[in-house]
Order: structure tokens, then C-alpha cells, then sequence
């Protein structure tokens, strides 16, 4: 499994089990991220953005791109379809630098465009 699909699998895995702690630990702990919301920086933005999603949205990734910056970072560009369980799916974009922290691969940006 390459480093980007690792980070994605268990950014869904705790996306569709609604758990934002556990997406929030993904990130590094100065993110900047950018969902569908203004923006915000660190893990408690991150925690509060998915805390606010409606229980039984799950997440559907395709990855299209990926480019390695340095040895520590990597960009990765996917497709991503939010599902929901009351209303029409969400199609969007989504750009991602991921960075090795410690042993970890950890999202340091996110940023969703509806295009």
C-alpha cells in the first residue's frame, strides 16, 4: 500500500464510523484545514468540523495524483463522494499534504473544492 492511500483509508475508516477524534488525530497538530467551512488550524478545528457532520455520512475516495515534494512530503489530489444517509451525495475535490511526523504519515493540509 503506498503512503497516500494509507493516510486516506484511515482518514474514511474514522470519517464513516463518525469518530472526530480519531479523524482529527490524522492531522498534525498545526493543520491548516479547509472542508466546505472557513478554514481552521489544528486538530481541535479539524475534531469540531467532523463533530458537526450528520451522523451516517461515510466517504468514497479515488485518488487521481500524487507527487512526492521531499523525502517527508507528499501531495496527493482525489476525487472524494460524502454520502449521507437524508440527502444527495457530495462530490469535491480534495488536495492534501501529507508529512512524515516521528513513524507517522500525518495530513499537515486539506482543502476541498466543490468544481
Amino acid at each position: 500500500m503506498d503512503i497516500l492511500t494509507g493516510v486516506l483509508d484511515a482518514w474514511k475508516s474514522a470519517v464513516d464510523a463518525h469518530d472526530p477524534e480519531r479523524v482529527a488525530a490524522i492531522f498534525t497538530e498545526d493543520a491548516i484545514f479547509q472542508g466546505l467551512h472557513p478554514y481552521s488550524v489544528g486538530r481541535d478545528g479539524v475534531a469540531a468540523y467532523y463533530d458537526s457532520q450528520p451522523l451516517g455520512m461515510t466517504a468514497e475516495y479515488r485518488i487521481a495524483e500524487t507527487r512526492r515534494l521531499a523525502e517527508d512530503v507528499l501531495l496527493g489530489y482525489s476525487s472524494v463522494d460524502f454520502a449521507f444517509t437524508d440527502r444527495p451525495t457530495i462530490s469535491v475535490h480534495l488536495s492534501v499534504i501529507v508529512r512524515r511526523v516521528g513513524d507517522a504519515w500525518q495530513i499537515a493540509h486539506y482543502q476541498v473544492s466543490r468544481l
